[in-house]
């Protein structure tokens, strides 16, 4: 006799339960891990608008395709690739400080020591899921994850 999951339909319960290990029911769906979409951070020196207050926490958001290709249509992007990251930045930084809005002009003018901080959240940011490798212990033979990429600055 085959288990299912309280309250979902028969199709439905297959599936989950095909998608647990042999033997275990699978998580309800309420349960199951939520896709996260927005990623709080604090810049290591701070975006100085033109008033000297001091910006350091903020919320970058999951880049789209479409953050991705329309930074590769801006001249400046164009005329100087190192650019982009400066454009692409702007689109996907929802919140800074008390700052209304965040926009590239914002980016180019934050210290260089910020702008690479933000360079790397933001391959950590996206690239989630991607840089972790499910590995065996060979002593035990535990399964566990390791994080094949750094994930502070300098790390590899």
């Amino acid at each position: 006799m085959r288990r299912s999951a309280p309250g979902l339909p028969a199709a439905a319960a297959e599936s989950v339960a095909a998608a647990a290990l042999p033997g275990e029911l699978a998580p309800e769906p309420s349960l199951r891990r939520q896709l996260q979409t927005e990623f709080a951070f604090e810049l290591p020196r701070g975006y100085v608008d033109e008033s000297g207050t001091v910006h350091r926490d903020g919320v970058m958001r999951l880049a789209t395709a479409r953050d991705e290709l329309v930074p590769l249509r801006d001249v400046r992007v164009q005329e100087n690739p190192a650019y982009l990251s400066v454009v692409l930045l702007g689109r996907v930084i929802t919140r800074l400080g008390s700052l209304p809005i965040v926009h590239d002009g914002v980016v180019e003018n934050m210290f260089a020591s910020d702008l690479a901080f933000l360079q790397d959240f933001y391959r950590q940011v996206n690239a989630e899921g991607h840089t972790r490798a499910g590995v065996t212990c060979p002593h035990c033979s535990q399964p566990f994850e390791v994080e094949l990429g750094g994930s502070r600055l300098g790390e590899s």
